[in-house]
């Protein structure tokens, strides 16, 4: 199964989690971090992810969650018969995730992924772009930084 994938940044992340869990049915959200939260929900079926790491808020990226590798391919042969440029990452850590995944950018800019974790990691992970804070956003880039772990001021 594929599922939608929806990464918002935010400016209040206390105030988004409270909006977002009563707009998805009080569902509880699977990961939940100091500057970043993230349901997997069923119905409908997304993975939807907010964060307050420094980027304007907004919609940060969308893409599509695949369960296999199959999949995975599948959906990189989408991305590169959009003839658009695609960047694969194979084993990279993102969102407190490691995941194989590949990014794409729509006509209008918008950064598209798709990817399939591989297992939960204790940090968020690398930044997409160097103008931006390191901590602000994953997305692809020519060269990531990793961000270190989330100090005390960030709660």
């Amino acid at each position: 199964m594929k599922r939608m994938h929806i990464h918002v940044a935010v400016d209040n992340l206390n105030d988004s989690i409270r909006f977002y869990k009563a707009v998805f049915g009080n569902a509880e959200p699977a990961v939940l971090k100091s500057d970043y939260c993230k349901w997997e929900l069923i119905d409908p079926a997304v993975n939807f992810a907010i964060s307050q790491r420094g980027a304007k808020p907004g919609v940060n990226h969308v893409g599509i969650q695949v369960e296999t590798h199959a999949e995975l391919a599948e959906m990189n042969a989408r991305f590169a018969a959009a003839a658009m440029p695609v960047q694969e990452q194979t084993g990279t850590t993102c969102c407190y995730a490691r995941s194989d995944k590949s990014w794409t950018v729509d006509p209008q800019g918008v950064a598209w992924e798709t990817f399939k974790t591989l297992e939960a990691a204790p940090v968020y992970g690398q930044s997409r772009d160097k103008a931006q804070s390191p901590a602000a956003r994953c997305a692809p880039a020519e060269s990531c930084e990793p961000v270190p772990e989330p100090s005390a001021a960030c709660a």
